[in-house]
């Protein structure tokens, strides 16, 4: 069972200024794109470059390629069987709009064949909209369609709050 999951925002702004919304992750106050303090923060034992390590929450990875301004990716470590990546990309359309996009791709082994589609899923889909949707404030100073949390992500986010 392999896991190729999509998601994309068409901005209205120059390729510059998405590509420093990626650069700006895991950079704490200065971070426009991840959507903190509503998900758990992104953090890297390092300034993001190829070799970082960290993640969010359970969810564990390191920076395998980084093209400053244009894409990053992160190899999965954890958690169990989460064997792939995910990646932003910064896709120029013309010189006043960008597309960034987010890509999942992943082989879900042993427990995770599970825990992807009856939890994981939704979280980071949850997850990924909500940054999409602070990049779109954050390039255009509105959000157009504001993403919305279903009554399961919201199910399973009370439940993580509890066993933690």
């Amino acid at each position: 069972m392999g896991v190729h999951n999509v998601h994309e925002r068409l901005l209205a702004a120059k390729e510059s200024e998405v590509g420093a919304l990626v650069d700006s992750l895991s950079a704490g106050a200065a971070d426009r794109l991840w959507p903190h303090p509503a998900w758990p923060p992104m953090e890297f034992d390092r300034p993001l470059a190829v070799g970082a390590k960290g993640g969010h929450g359970p969810v564990r990875y390191t920076v395998t390629s980084y093209v400053p301004g244009t894409w990053i990716r992160f190899a999965f470590s954890g958690p169990r069987g989460f064997r792939g990546f995910h990646e932003f990309t910064v896709l120029p359309v013309d010189e006043e709009r960008t597309v960034l996009r987010h890509t999942l791709a992943m082989n879900p082994r042993g427990p995770a064949r599970l825990s992807w589609p009856l939890a994981f899923r939704r979280l980071h889909d949850a997850c990924v909209e909500d940054g999409l949707d602070r990049a779109e404030l954050a390039c255009t100073g509105t959000v157009a369609r504001p993403a919305r949390w279903t009554a399961y992500v919201r199910l399973l986010r009370a439940v993580a709050r509890k066993l933690h």
